[in-house]
């Protein structure tokens, strides 16, 4: 029982203090948010043109120094795969591959830099501001309790009130866990057009050895 009183106390001293933390998980939802877009927006490009050129570029007569310079100067991030393999080309394919394979990983990591964050406002954002209307809840009832006369428009009013809470937390979640959705996928995308550029990169480097 006395457990319960003393929650019961916490509980009476208000709820303001979910909203604050609501507002903080917002602006750093956005920050994120934003930050990523401009992240992904800089590496955007035409994948398939590229592919095309590389091929035709690979088949040509031209140095694997100018290819790979012509790759290094991309934004894809599939280039850059390309570019560090090209120019291991005068190593074991292995050590080219392993170049490729590092220089995936060190990308991927960028690309996930904020996505946890992201993941972890969206999923818990919800239940922040739940608990701020659980709050409300107890002391709408509290206040019940203690008058009866105009007891039924308090606790509406105090009901009314908490719900925003809930309402504010689902307002952070939904535009975290739609980002993080968009983000995870365009990571997954280009780690699999970078695998498959390295494989062309490796397929080429096999047969000039």
């Amino acid at each position: 029982m006395a457990i319960t009183e003393l929650f019961l106390g916490f509980a009476l001293y208000g709820a303001e203090w979910v909203m604050f933390v609501l507002i903080g998980c917002s602006i750093l939802s956005v920050t994120i948010i934003i930050e990523r877009a401009i992240f992904f927006q800089k590496m955007k490009g035409d994948f398939a043109g590229f592919v095309s050129e590389l091929s035709q570029r690979l088949n040509s007569e031209d140095s694997l120094e100018k290819t790979s310079a012509w790759c290094a100067g991309q934004k894809l991030v599939e280039a850059q795969v390309a570019a560090v393999g090209l120019e291991g080309s005068s190593k074991p394919l292995k050590a080219a591959e392993d170049s490729m394979t590092a220089t995936m990983i060190s990308a991927k990591t960028r690309m996930d830099k904020g996505l946890t964050i992201l993941g972890t406002l969206g999923n818990n954002t919800p239940f922040i501001g739940l608990f701020g209307t659980i709050i409300g809840i107890i002391q709408a009832f509290n206040a019940l309790g203690g008058d009866d006369a105009e007891g039924g428009q308090v606790v509406m009013a105090a009901i009314a009130e908490a719900l925003v809470a809930t309402a504010v937390g689902l307002m952070v979640a939904i535009p975290a866990v739609i980002a993080y959705n968009l983000f995870l996928r365009a990571t997954k995308t280009r780690m699999a057009n970078s695998e498959a550029v390295s494989r062309i990169v490796a397929t080429y480097l096999n047969r000039i050895h």
